[in-house]
């Protein structure tokens, strides 16, 4: 059945007053706070038919309706009206933002702007290395048989190698190395190197092929075989207080799935090739732990290129409009923020 705009209407402002007030919501109430142009009885026969029909439920004996994950699902896929953030709020992220280093220091303000902001446990991926291009490749000699490979991603993402040569070689032919490396694999996709690796170590000149199959193995290491990805995380004193606790008694099972980098690569690192932005609301999340919370989740990179993902993660009773307008205008400005780099 589906419902028609009034008990709709009813519907978001059950919605907007339990996440408001954290209390069961009655007819009375919603007939004095919200202007529905219609009398008290009616409200409790359009209450009545949300309960039947599985979007608000009645936790105890009082009056009082809840909303339930359907509920509140219904209520995010009709979301009309994403609250705008407010020009404060927009030049707040901007300063945050603007002042990183690095991409370390722009994972970890990210992290923490989306905790504070939302007040919600908050999650980063840091962009994937097999979404990202190689901006330049550095070899700093330590001593002539051994080598420091230095890989710069177009996301700013460093790694860093150690190079072990089979015989000793000059400072000149370590040039020739750089250049040779720069030349073919410079702005290249991670993904996209294998066969350009390989062509290195054919199309070297025979003095240098010994070094530069030893350094086509490290590259390999670095670009191609490293899947090990990064996962920055904050926010989870939020828990205590979204009611997350009445709702499970304990919070023990959230805290130990929120340890699983797996687990939390799979609630936000598994982002379209578009930043759609997801919410996983309750039972729709794939792990038993977390069916008491929602996820918020969209992916962020340089132009139109995702390269990770970020997201919160709290209680079913969550401000969505707000936390949706937050996780987008964060995602957008961390996005500029590495094309600038």
């Amino acid at each position: 059945m589906s419902l028609d705009d009034r008990k709709l209407d009813v519907l978001r402002a059950i919605v907007e007053d339990y996440v408001a007030t954290q209390e069961p919501v009655g007819s009375k109430a919603l007939v004095e706070r919200h202007h529905l142009g219609v009398s008290p009885a009616t409200v409790r026969n359009d209450m009545a038919v949300l309960e039947e029909e599985g979007y608000i439920r009645q936790p105890h004996t009082s009056a009082g309706r809840v909303p339930t994950d359907r509920g509140y699902r219904l209520f995010v896929d009709r979301l009309s009206r994403v609250k705008p953030l407010s020009p404060a709020e927009r030049r707040a992220i901007e300063r945050f933002l603007v002042g990183a280093l690095d991409l370390d220091d722009v994972v970890h303000r990210t992290v923490r702007l989306l905790a504070q902001l939302t007040r919600q446990v908050a999650v980063v991926q840091y962009p994937s290395l097999s979404r990202s291009s190689v901006r330049h490749l550095e070899l700093v000699p330590i001593s002539t048989t051994r080598l420091m490979l230095v890989m710069i991603a177009d996301t700013g993402r460093v790694e860093q190698r150690l190079v072990e040569l089979p015989t000793p070689i000059t400072a000149d032919d370590v040039t020739d190395l750089r250049r040779m490396v720069n030349e073919k694999l410079a702005g290249a996709r991670m993904a996209e190197t294998p066969p350009l690796v390989e062509a290195l170590v054919e199309e070297s000149p025979p003095v240098l092929r010994g070094a530069m199959t030893m350094l086509s193995t490290v590259l390999l290491e670095t670009l191609v075989e490293r899947r090990d990805e990064r996962i920055a995380l904050a926010g989870t004193a939020n828990l205590t207080r979204g009611g997350l606790l009445d709702f499970q008694g304990s919070l023990r099972p959230i805290l130990e799935a929120l340890e699983e980098e797996v687990i939390l690569l799979k609630l936000i690192g598994e982002v379209e090739p578009t930043s759609t932005l997801r919410v996983r609301i309750g039972d729709e999340n794939e792990f038993e732990d977390l069916r008491s919370t929602s996820v918020v989740s969209t992916g962020y990179g340089p132009g139109p290129v995702i390269v990770g993902g970020l997201g919160v993660l709290g209680p079913t009773r969550m401000d969505y409009p707000g936390t949706i307008a937050t996780v987008r205008a964060v995602a957008r400005y961390v996005g500029d923020l590495l094309a600038q780099n």
